[in-house]
């Protein structure tokens, strides 16, 4: 069952086992709070146990557009529309999170972004791939962020 991520009480549940979990809790708050403010939408996740089709599709992008396989154990996922906009994210346990925007009818503006939680090392599988920019959030502290054009179709 789906849990709505309350972004006005941080909580860690469903995230403990990560050495991060505060920091990826504030990172998961942190994209709630904008899918309230910009959609209306209220975010909810649930165990990536739970969601093995949106994770096997997130990584079935990684694999086929860059060759990626993600070292760390999800931990939770979701998956929505909002806007014609099909979105999912995966919550890791390392603290990565990562998510694909893929607009229905606008292929130009696909995309995967990938968000360190605060405290945490570059996976060594992202590292010599990608540049990460900083920027700073109430709930997550500072996130590190770094995002590739999606060139398929999934």
């Amino acid at each position: 069952m789906p849990q709505i991520v309350d972004f006005s009480s941080v909580s860690t549940a469903g995230l403990e086992t990560s050495p991060v979990a505060p920091a990826l809790a504030g990172l998961r708050a942190n994209e709630a709070r904008y899918y309230k403010n910009k959609y209306n939408h209220d975010f909810a996740v649930e165990s990536a146990d739970r969601a093995t089709e949106t994770v096997e599709w997130l990584h079935r992008i990684l694999r086929e557009e860059r060759g990626l396989v993600i070292a760390s154990r999800p931990l939770e996922a979701t998956e929505f529309q909002v806007e014609g906009i099909r979105m999912a994210y995966v919550f890791y346990e390392s603290g990565l999170a990562i998510n694909v925007m893929y607009p229905i009818d606008d292929a130009s503006k696909r995309a995967v972004g990938f968000k360190l939680s605060d405290g945490m090392e570059v996976p060594a599988e992202l590292a010599s791939r990608f540049k990460f920019a900083r920027q700073k959030s109430k709930l997550a502290g500072t996130i590190r962020g770094s995002f590739f054009v999606i060139k398929g179709q999934y």
